[in-house]
């Protein structure tokens, strides 16, 4: 959303433009055609990237937000001298919640927080019960209703976030967003860019600050521009992560991560001698995995006993113990720390000989599940601590502010009708691609399509566009 003004177009029967009226094929025409572009969808995808910005925004300090609402539950009152053991701990919380059965148990992530003991209900769903526990007094502290380890609070806005809570036609919103954010960040580089090598100082300062000597859409420009450059490394990280665990492109990425054996490596929970079992693969997801066995009748000290074979094969920090699914098959323990250096090393353990059947590291996963994975974490602003919350929220607040600009150059450059202002600005020209080279149409269009077969989305909002543009340009050539 920069500017509404159009390439450079030869008149007819000048300048080498054809006899029939057309404007010339040159490189200013691939200038007029991002102009278009980026101006249609600033307008008409800015609403739904606002809506991700704001709901972004938020989530992104769910973690002072949780702190503020469940502190008396998520920390304990007063940090003791060592841990009362595991087992105990289960105890109390299952003498204060006997319903359901034991789903998993994560380990306190500093001294300050207490451990949470998951319990598996049917009438919950996906949701589970979560009590939470002083480590040091192995007294219940309270419980919560949870959604893969996240409070109510997190699970809230995390689906807000993603689909304002219309379900599955929500997450629609979310995609589109992510689909075109990349699209309008790159086409407003190459205009502002272009821009300032032509009519300001051809350096870094034209283009990272905006022109505090000009007024009016000038102005507002510059803001607009100068502010989307200083986001838009920002802006392409969080389109591409977010499209990676979206709906449709989402299955994209998962088959091209596939095609190249990209997924990360599958714990064997399989006892030595037990029978094959189907299932298994890998885990393309973004939130806290907490466990999802619903076998009755575990033992709390087959808890300690897992947690203490971790702790002796290396796993340290926060770690979630899950019991066995079936028969035949092993504990699992798995290190759930996302804070830079993140730790994700799993074991699956026999607990009746305190013995690792199978591992799996960190280091060992592919570039390709590594970089989904951070990326996931950044996204969702645990990464780096309260420095990647701070970075995410400038991002969506700069871009919150860029889309105001952008609008407000929109209103700005409306043309005055007999002393009248009309009631938005002049959209930029159609017919734009008439005016492109034959060998940016030649390579353009298959790599058009096979972005929009990569981005269904974006692929088929695309297509909506031309055909909506078509159609009006249809019926105003018939009007003249």
């Amino acid at each position: 959303m920069t500017t509404t003004e159009t390439g450079p177009v030869a008149a007819p029967g000048s300048g080498g433009a054809p006899d029939d009226g057309r404007p010339a094929r040159s490189r200013h025409g691939v200038r007029a055609l991002i102009v278009r572009l980026h101006f249609y969808a600033g307008v008409f995808v800015a609403p739904f990237l606002f809506v991700a910005a704001l709901t972004g925004l938020l989530y992104a300090f769910t973690p002072q937000f949780d702190q503020f609402l469940y502190g008396d539950r998520l920390t304990v009152e007063q940090v003791g001298d060592a841990p009362r053991p595991l087992a105990e701990q289960i105890e109390a919380a299952r003498a204060a919640h006997p319903e359901g059965t034991l789903a998993s148990v994560i380990t306190p992530p500093g001294p300050e927080d207490t451990t949470r003991v998951v319990l598996s209900l049917p009438e919950l769903g996906e949701n589970q019960r979560t009590v939470f526990v002083d480590p040091y007094t192995a007294e219940v502290q309270g419980e919560l209703t949870t959604w893969w380890g996240a409070t109510p609070l997190t699970a809230w806005l995390d689906e807000f976030h993603r689909s304002l809570h219309l379900g599955e036609f929500g997450t629609l919103y979310s995609e589109l967003a992510a689909s075109w954010l990349w699209v309008v960040a790159a086409g407003g580089l190459v205009l502002w860019t272009g821009r300032a090598r032509g009519q300001r100082a051809a350096s870094a300062r034209g283009v990272l600050f905006p022109d505090r000597s000009a007024g009016g859409v000038r102005r507002t420009r510059s803001l607009h521009a100068a502010t989307g450059v200083w986001l838009s490394l920002g802006l392409f990280f969080l389109s591409a992560t977010g499209l990676t665990w979206s709906e449709y492109a989402g299955a994209r990425f998962d088959q091209a991560v596939d095609a190249v054996r990209g997924q990360a490596p599958v714990l064997d929970t399989r006892l030595p001698g037990s029978a094959p079992a189907d299932g298994g693969g890998g885990e393309h997801a973004g939130h806290h995995a907490d466990g999802g066995g619903d076998t009755a009748g575990v033992a709390p000290e087959d808890f300690g006993t897992a947690l203490r074979t971790a702790r002796d094969a290396g796993l340290d920090g926060t770690v979630v113990v899950t019991p066995p699914t079936g028969e035949g098959m092993a504990w699992t323990v798995t290190q759930s720390d996302n804070t830079w250096p993140v730790h994700y090393d799993g074991i699956a353990v026999d607990v009746m000989k305190a013995e690792v059947t199978d591992r799996t590291r960190w280091a060992d996963h592919p570039l390709a599940a590594k970089l989904s994975k951070l990326g996931v974490q950044g996204h969702m602003g645990v990464l780096f601590g309260i420095v990647n919350q701070v970075v995410l929220a400038a991002i969506a607040v700069g871009l919150m502010c860029v889309m105001f600009w952008g609008y407000r150059m929109w209103w700005q450059r409306r043309p005055t009708r007999d002393g009248r202002r009309a009631a938005f600005g002049r959209p930029p020209a159609r017919g734009t691609w008439r005016s492109l080279p034959w060998p940016v149409l030649l390579v353009g269009i298959p790599v058009v399509a096979a972005v929009g077969w990569a981005l269904p989305v974006f692929g088929v909002t695309l297509l909506a566009f031309l055909v909506v543009d078509v159609a009006v340009g249809v019926l105003r050539g018939q009007r003249s």
